[in-house]
């Protein structure tokens, strides 16, 4: 059973940094691609970066490119998303995901999610 647990969320101001952690069990051997997704209020959950844990290769939304890099520690079981240079438009909710196949952007094929932690860009 995979679990993954995010954290680091909160507010800052336009041009500040956050650094988001994915704590995840269970999915070590079941799981080759981690996801960040986020959900700004009113929208679609959109993905945001994600890394093929079997060769180390990222993706990242175009919105984000540049600012955003995701990593993982595997000795810890955690995925993290740097995030600098925030502007208003990354507010929402940051989602964590998993899944045991290749990386996808569309939220329907990941299996596994976090509960989510949020993060408020003010201007």
């Amino acid at each position: 059973q995979v679990r993954l647990v995010e954290s680091g969320g909160g507010s800052v101001q336009t041009g500040g940094s956050l650094r988001l952690s994915c704590a995840g069990s269970g999915y070590r051997y079941s799981t080759r691609c981690l996801a960040w997704f986020r959900q700004a209020p009113g929208k679609a959950r959109e993905g945001v970066a994600s890394v093929y844990t079997v060769s180390g290769s990222t993706d990242y939304a175009d919105s984000v490119k540049g600012r955003f890099t995701i990593s993982t520690d595997n000795a810890e079981n955690t995925v993290y998303l740097q995030m600098n240079s925030l502007k208003p438009e990354d507010t929402g909710m940051y989602y964590c995901a998993a899944r045991y196949f290749g990386c996808s952007r569309s939220e329907y094929d990941y299996n596994a999610w976090g509960q989510g932690t949020r993060v408020t860009i003010s201007s």
